[in-house]
């Protein structure tokens, strides 16, 4: 389940109108574009990791449900960021009032923007540096906080704008902050 990013540089430079062409011909594979233009192909997730993914996932809309301060994207939103990559996080969340600001047509393709919040869970085939790479990529572009969960290690840094990076230990929970006002995560489950 190993994700693979191939450089193009050598023979083309894949400009983001590529990008969509190819994601549109290629409908069942999941693409991620880095800034530099490389192209990422992404694995399917394995058994363990996809339901650690929904299981966090559900916290974030049952949350959002509640609030009704934004929008709760899965790992199969592209993001168009601000940098020039396109990425996927795990899960994004996107204040309302931004979302709402986006035409019909711009909600329909990848957004073109980057979100408040993003979550990256770890697989056990993914690469630590090169998630650690993407969620400072998120961060130059503009998120207000993200979460890298790192399951194996039973470890989470938290990404936060202007600030470096915490790393906590096995926490019971993670908190919100001023960016997911009142949300809260159990994680309890996920380190036994």
């Amino acid at each position: 389940m190993t994700a693979f990013t191939i450089d193009l540089s050598p023979i083309v430079t894949l400009t983001a109108e590529q990008f969509d062409r190819l994601c549109a011909a290629n409908p069942d594979i999941k693409f991620e574009r880095t800034r530099a233009g490389e192209l990422v192909v992404m694995a399917p997730a394995g058994g363990e990791t996809g339901r650690e993914n929904v299981e966090l996932a559900a916290d974030f809309v049952v949350w959002n449900r509640k609030v009704l301060l934004g929008v709760v994207f899965d790992s199969s939103t592209c993001f168009r960021l601000p940098g020039g990559g396109d990425r996927s996080p795990d899960i994004a969340w996107v204040e309302k009032s931004r979302w709402e600001a986006l035409s019909r047509e711009q909600q329909q393709k990848f957004l073109p923007l980057c979100p408040d919040f993003v979550l990256e869970l770890l697989s056990p085939s993914d690469n630590l540096h090169t998630t650690r790479l993407k969620m400072q990529e998120y961060l130059s572009c503009g998120i207000c906080l993200g979460w890298l969960i790192n399951p194996q290690n039973q470890q989470v840094e938290i990404y936060r704008s202007g600030q470096p990076v915490e790393i906590l230990q096995s926490p019971a929970a993670l908190s919100g902050e001023s960016t997911l006002p009142g949300f809260t995560l159990s994680l309890e489950w996920l380190w036994k």
